[in-house]
Parts: structure tokens; C-alpha cells; sequence
């Protein structure tokens, strides 16, 4: 629909209720965004779908206020965006969206989808039909090709970050645990075992690609880098130099927050009071060539490190994979409009300045589009998963399918201006 005319909507996931990250709601972990970064309030504070109205719809409004928390707990943010989803019309869950195909004599768009049952097996087969499409499929948790094989073990406990809590006790039980990533959820998940390890007898080792366990930026300057006025600029940038931007970026969103550090070397020093030291290994710098199986319950790293260019091995009972997510490739999905599907020289799709990839004109001439979200990093740079653009996201894609503007949004966010105006 264009002017002033009411959306229509239908939301299809494939899972059969709304969860957030379930395996990482460590006890007391805290988002990394300030509680305003809620679904809706950066864009329409007014909006009766607010973090603070689902406060004050459980009675915990008052707690909250003399808590005095900006980040809030995870398993808070969790259960606002549950109860948001339970009380939204048109959201299927169980509906795994197949193919997306272009039906010229209909223009619009076709969508096969299966219906799945409560074990996830299908149950029926359906189509639907829209004239606009927004995909929200996220990031998948990344496991390195050399642990994929020993992932897939059932008898070795190597694991991601994604399903920490469901095997926890498990992992508690090892004799020797390695984790594998250097960011925060690397970092919360070394913390909750070395705290459940008993001192002196840690037998923990932490091991990182990155130069160091470092902190994340979160000067209020550098904080600038996730507004929309970054993400516009960024967006301006030549192909060639966006792509190199995203790999020196790292520390904007993949570093650990300085409580969380400050909690690890806490603990650590506490175990030194008595003498001696913890029996814990954090090696930074340090990539893993190959891994395989040592009889039937233990693994072997071969491991390289890159300032040193020495090699090493190390012998572990269980590891934990805290090593970040990928985009879900939308090959597969969008296989039906690859025809019309317009690519960059590294053959990602191209995403335009309102989140539409960009199709052959034979489908956007009739006012039909694709819009994504958090499958744009490599055209909106670092702020594409984070939860602090998520409503300003919405809002943009919401106003460019309206035609209107329902949700008047800032011309400036950043007191930084980044780059210069050509004169």
C-alpha cells in the first residue's frame, strides 16, 4: 500500500514462540545498550509498546525507578520483547518461509512456506502473496570450519556460545575447558565457569584471535559510530572502502564491556590471597589451524600464534565456541528473484539507503520492494545488528512503504560530523 493507506501485515517465523538468545542469559548479565534501545522508543517514545509500559503492565515500574538501571538485565529484555510478541496480531510463529518467487501477472510477490508442528516437522504446506517484504532473518551462531566436524560430535562437548546455558552443567563437569572468542559473550561465559570452578583447581584456558582481551569502546564520542549520521555516511562510502572499514572496526562491537573485565581480574586476584595462582590460561593472539578428537572424550587444538609465529597444541575435555555470528546467507530464500536481484562486486546483494535491496525495475516500478534488516552490514557498516538502530530501522522502512511519514525521524544524531561536505 502507498499514501495514506493502512498496512496490511502478516509475520512468519519459523520458531514456535519468541526467544531471545535463551542459551546466554547468564544470571545478572546485562544488555550492552541502554534500556531506551527497546523496540520502539528511539523512533516513538509515545508508542504503547515501550520497555517502561511493560513495566508499569507487571507492577515493576516503581522497582525499576529506585534500581536506577540504564542496562538492564537480559532476561528483562527477553521477557519485554515476549510479552510484546504475545500481544500482536498477525504474527505466525511455526511458518518457515521457503521461496520467495516474482508472480509478474499478479505483481506481486509469491511466498511458499511450510507450517511446522510442536517437534518441528511439517505439517502443511502454504502460499501467500504481498506487494512488500521484509526480511528479518538474522545472524546465525559461527563455528570455525576446523571445530565444525568435532560440533557435530554428539560424545565431545564442543559447543557455541548460543547453547551455553543448555549444556552448562555438563560443561562444569569437565575435567579441562577451553573457550574460544574474545568478546562478550567469550568473556561472561569464562567468567561463569571460572567463578564455578574451585580455586586453584580452575583448569580453565581462554584463548582469542584479537590482540588482547579488550575493552569495547564506549567513549560517548565513539559511541557516535552507531547513529544514524555514521550509517549514513558509511553507507556513502565507495564499495572498497566500507569493506575495509568493517575489519578495523572491531573493538566498536566485538571488545568486552569494562565491568565484565574488571570481573574477571577480580576474581583472578582473589584467587591469588591465599598464594600461588589460578590455574587459568587467557592467551590472546591465537587462532586454531586444525582440531580432532584424542580417543573418545577429548579434543587437541593445534593452535598458532601470530605475532610469535610459534605453534603449539593444547589437550581439553570440553570447549565453548564464543566466536560471534554470521549473517544468514539470503541465497536460498531469494533464489527465485535472483533474475531481477542487483549484486556489488563481491556479489552481496545491494541495499539502498531505506534498507531495499535493489531489484531489476520491472518489479519496483509497480511499488514493490524488499527491504532487509540485519543482513546490511556491509552497506550500513556496524550499527546493522544493533539494538539502538533497531527502531530507527523500523521507522525508515515503515515511512518508505507508507510513502509518508508516520514516524518523523531526526536529521542530526551525532555531534561528530563525519567526513567533509565537498565544496
Amino acid at each position: 500500500p502507498t499514501g495514506t493507506a493502512p498496512l496490511r501485515t502478516a509475520f512468519y517465523e519459523q520458531r514456535p514462540a519468541f526467544h531471545w538468545h535463551p542459551g546466554q542469559l547468564i544470571d545478572g548479565t546485562t544488555l550492552q545498550v541502554p534500556f531506551l534501545a527497546d523496540l520502539v522508543t528511539l523512533a516513538d517514545p509515545g508508542n504503547p509498546w515501550t520497555f517502561l509500559n511493560w513495566l508499569k503492565a507487571n507492577d515493576r515500574l516503581y522497582p525499576f525507578y529506585f534500581a536506577e538501571r540504564f542496562h538492564i538485565h537480559r532476561a528483562e529484555y527477553d521477557a519485554y520483547c515476549r510479552w510484546v510478541s504475545e500481544n500482536l496480531p498477525g504474527l505466525h510463529f511455526s511458518h518457515q518461509a521457503d521461496a520467495v518467487r516474482w508472480n509478474a501477472d499478479r505483481s506481486c510477490f509469491e511466498i511458499d512456506y511450510t507450517q511446522l508442528d510442536a517437534d518441528g516437522e511439517a505439517h502443511a504446506l502454504g502460499r501467500t502473496h504481498t506487494r512488500n517484504l521484509v526480511l528479518g532473518v538474522g545472524t546465525a551462531p559461527h563455528i570455525p570450519e576446523p571445530l565444525r566436524p568435532l560440533a557435530e560430535a554428539p560424545h565431545v562437548p564442543v559447543v557455541h556460545s548460543a547453547d551455553y546455558l543448555g549444556h552448562r552443567e555438563r560443561l562444569l563437569t569437565a575435567g579441562h575447558i577451553t573457550v574460544i572468542g574474545s568478546g562478550q559473550s567469550g568473556a561472561e561465559i569464562f567468567l561463569d565457569l571460572l567463578r564455578h570452578r574451585t580455586p586453584g583447581q580452575e583448569r580453565l584456558t581462554w584463548l582469542a584471535r584479537t590482540p588482547a582481551f579488550a575493552p569495547m569502546e564506549y567513549s560517548k564520542l565513539g559511541l557516535e559510530h552507531f547513529t544514524p549520521d555514521y550509517t549514513r555516511y558509511f553507507h556513502d562510502l565507495p564499495e572498497a572502502t566500507r569493506d575495509q572499514l568493517t575489519g578495523r572496526q572491531w573493538q566498536l562491537h566485538k571488545g568486552i564491556d569494562t565491568e565484565t573485565i574488571t570481573a574477571i581480574h577480580d576474581e583472578l586476584y582473589h584467587r591469588t590471597l591465599n598464594g600461588g595462582w589460578p590455574d587459568a590460561t587467557l592467551t590472546p593472539g591465537v587462532s586454531v589451524r586444525t582440531a580432532g578428537r584424542v580417543a573418545t572424550t577429548q579434543i587437541e587444538l593445534h593452535l598458532e600464534h601470530r605475532e610469535q609465529g610459534t605453534r603449539s597444541r593444547l589437550t581439553t575435555d570440553a570447549v565453548v565456541l564464543a566466536t560471534g555470528y554470521r549473517e544468514r546467507p539470503l541465497d536460498q530464500l531469494l533464489a527465485g528473484l535472483d533474475p531481477y536481484l542487483r549484486r556489488d562486486n563481491a556479489e552481496r546483494p545491494r541495499v539502498d539507503a531505506h534498507y531495499r535491496l535493489h531489484l531489476d525495475e520491472t518489479i519496483t516500478a509497480t511499488g514493490s520492494h524488499v527491504y532487509v534488516q540485519n543482513a546490511e552490514r556491509h552497506t550500513h557498516g556496524v550499527g546493522a545488528p544493533d539494538l539502538g538502530l533497531a527502531a530507527h530501522r523500523s521507522a525508515t522502512i515503515l515511512n518508505a512503504l507508507t510513502g509518508t511519514t508516520p514516524y518523523p525521524l531526526p536529521t542530526r544524531t551525532a555531534f561528530t560530523t563525519f567526513g567533509l561536505t565537498p565544496q
